[in-house]
């Protein structure tokens, strides 16, 4: 082969690869802006709003707010729902810390996809622990999920917790040992409640709860509005 057609075939063969790193590049950037293709069977959603059920719960929803770790809004509304037997589960656990002199706080619940995929793009590598991955779905985004606190049922207040909402340190994790004795009880308090009526705590956010049957519910992308919409049809 001259060095002529050498230098033609080494240009073509460059080509292609680049070519086909483009085409590659641009699939995976077009399928990370989806949410997943899942397959298998799934209970029909059943979303319902939780001060609708209980109206001693409170709403602290602060990705409809600036105060949270992204700095601004990304909720147009301050509205939290579960699937209706998480959200009856949660009903049950409200009750039973109104016997102790608490109620619930709720920061989140169903999250739509687009949202989770704003939060991962947003958190720098070495704190991917505290959000979940868009390639697999958020248990937030099936309505299986809740972040919550206590509020003090005599003052209104919410308690003091290890950690702030959202707050991506070792003091988030639920096993956390350090900070103030009170506030590891009322932590451990949420807990056992929590875990009573068949929820889970993520380690990572004593916050984070998952209820037993999230993998029964498929990932949602709706807003609330659209939400809302698809419930009266």
């Amino acid at each position: 082969m001259s060095r002529q057609l050498e230098s033609r075939f080494t240009q073509c063969c460059c080509a292609g690869i680049l070519l086909l790193l483009a085409l590659v590049g641009a699939s995976a950037q077009q399928s990370a802006t989806q949410p997943p293709q899942e397959t298998g069977h799934f209970r029909q959603p059943e979303l319902v709003e939780l001060v609708n059920l209980d109206k001693t719960i409170k709403l602290d929803i602060r990705y409809a707010t600036a105060n949270n770790f992204l700095g601004r809004p990304v909720y147009t509304e301050a509205r939290a729902f579960l699937q209706k037997p998480a959200a009856q589960a949660l009903v049950r656990v409200s009750k039973n810390l109104r016997r102790q002199g608490y109620g619930l706080v709720v920061f989140d619940g169903y999250r739509p996809w687009s949202v989770t995929k704003i939060f991962w793009d947003a958190t720098p590598a070495d704190k991917k622990e505290f959000v979940a991955d868009p390639a697999k779905g958020s248990r937030h985004n099936r309505g299986c999920a809740v972040d919550l606190t206590l509020y003090e049922l005599k003052t209104g207040r919410a308690v003091e917790m290890p950690s702030d909402y959202d707050e991506m340190t070792a003091r988030a994790h639920s096993d956390y040992q350090g900070g103030p004795t009170e506030a590891r009880r009322l932590r451990d308090l949420l807990r056992a409640a929590m875990e009573a009526e068949g929820f889970s705590v993520y380690a990572s956010e004593w916050w984070h709860y998952d209820y037993k049957d999230w993998r029964e519910y498929p990932i949602l992308n709706l807003s609330f509005t659209e939400l809302e919409r698809a419930q009266q049809h």
